[in-house]
């Protein structure tokens, strides 16, 4: 028999990881940070409830950090084994981790400052840079579609999964003991309407499904809906003379946005001669989105003209913000200009210091175009709980306009998961309700419910076998 055990990213987004064992191995699908409130983030340091030099081969789903950023941790504390991933994840990961071992020294640096005046102990950082550059050795990419064998008795196959730049659904044959069972893992579904991806692929048997339930609980508005919404907020922006602030992740919404801009600008329709791209991390993504421009579909033949040259040629007027005396700069323009700029969540990064200096001013826009887990400061917006917000040490009151754009997520929402899970055909596969709040997820399973499909939804530390 195989066991699979939940070990995150259950009854949560983040933290996606889960432990697959045969009577010959061991193995993670994903290994992911935990991101949110402070109390969540704490789950990262926690020793893994596994012995890391135990795990034969790591299969890694796509290079977003709540999937990848505990890989390094991993290898600090003894793996030694293959990371099954796919091309264009092979080049993302790499930027993915620097930047945020860059991010985590720095943080821990200026975090052991404050506690070494107070007399506190000092905190030691989740991974050094040593441990990335370990780990990014491990790295073995694999073609879509291309069945290979990881260990002895399994294979992995990738599927798109539309999501972001190289992400994939994981469809896994392990043969245990004479039997032959199927396990596919969706990943992080993307959004049928994502701009520059394809659509998820289709998959139409298994013994048994992890499914994503992020938007398990709603559907997107429209995108036609959105972006006459967009263009509304610019237009409103521009008349009153105040800036547009767009949290954006670094990887994969970044670049969708400036699909969008860069077509609403040539509908007339982006009044702002000013738009930057305020992350180095974003930049880097750009660049290696470009360079896998094959990936893309082919629903706009003239964006696919443009896009191997470069992303400054499809929107006008887009600068690159690099170093921080730039970023820096940004904050001085009192109004005209659209910022995009991380984190997504509004956790860290560059895009707190553009809210200190634009979220009391009446005339600016804010659009949130993505998922906000519960804790983060972007949660906040949305929800609108608070007026006052502490933003890197000073209290800001919120009197810009806070705008939820949903259609422009990279997530799947409630009744493009049903379709896309439609297509397994009986018997239907044991269904696993995963990377969810509590409430998308039991949504969710109401609705599988209706269709005569149990979906479960596991707990942290559930084992089951198969």
């Amino acid at each position: 028999m195989t066991n699979l055990t939940f070990l995150g990213a259950t009854g949560q987004v983040t933290g996606s990881c889960y432990l697959l064992e045969t009577d010959a191995h061991r193995m993670l699908l994903d290994c992911g940070l935990f991101q949110g409130s402070n109390e969540t983030e704490k789950q990262n340091e926690a020793d893994f409830p596994f012995d890391p030099a135990s795990i034969d081969v790591v299969v890694l789903s796509h290079a977003h950090l709540d999937h990848c950023g505990r890989l390094p941790k991993l290898a600090k504390e003894g793996f030694k084994g293959n990371v099954y991933l796919t091309n264009a994840s092979f080049a993302l990961l790499d930027l993915m981790l620097k930047d945020a071992v860059h991010i985590q020294l720095k943080d821990t640096e200026w975090e052991n400052k404050r506690r070494e005046r107070a007399g506190k102990e000092l905190l030691e950082p989740l991974y050094e840079l040593e441990d990335v550059e370990a780990l990014l050795k491990f790295r073995k990419p694999v073609a879509y579609g291309e069945k290979t064998q990881i260990l002895p008795g399994i294979q992995v196959t990738f599927h798109e999964a539309g999501h972001i730049l190289g992400s994939s659904i994981v469809e896994l044959t392990i043969k245990d003991q004479e039997k032959t069972k199927t396990l596919v893992f969706s990943g992080d579904l993307g959004n049928p309407n994502s701009p520059l991806l394809r659509d998820a692929e289709i998959i139409t048997q298994a013994d048994v499904l992890l499914l994503e339930s992020t938007y398990g609980d709603r559907d997107h508005k429209p995108l036609e809906n959105t972006l006459v919404e967009l263009k509304e907020t610019l237009a409103e922006a521009s008349k009153t003379g105040g800036n547009v602030i767009i949290p954006a992740f670094a990887v994969g919404r970044s670049q969708d946005l400036i699909y969008w801009l860069g077509k609403l600008q040539r509908q007339g329709g982006l009044p702002q001669q000013q738009i930057y791209l305020d992350s180095p991390m974003a930049i880097s993504a750009s660049k290696i989105y470009a360079q896998h421009s094959q990936l893309f579909n082919i629903d706009d033949p003239e964006f696919i003209k443009v896009a191997p040259k470069g992303w400054q040629q499809w929107l006008q007027g887009l600068i690159y913000s690099e170093t921080a005396e730039q970023s820096m700069a940004i904050n001085r323009i009192a109004g005209g200009a659209i910022i995009i700029a991380g984190s997504g969540m509004c956790n860290g990064g560059r895009i707190r210091h553009h809210l200190k200096y634009n979220l009391w001013r009446r005339n600016t826009h804010v659009i949130i175009a993505g998922y906000q887990a519960e804790g983060t400061l972007g949660r906040i917006l949305v929800d609108g709980k608070k007026k006052i917000l502490k933003i890197l040490g000073s209290e800001v009151n919120v009197e810009a306009k806070i705008h939820t754009l949903g259609a422009l997520s990279a997530h799947a929402d409630q009744s493009q998961l049903l379709q896309w899970a439609s297509h397994f055909r009986e018997p239907k596969p044991k269904l696993f309700l995963i990377h969810g709040e509590k409430a998308a997820a039991l949504s969710l399973q109401t609705c599988f419910k209706r269709r005569g499909w149990q979906a479960q939804i596991p707990r942290v530390g559930e084992r089951i076998m198969f």
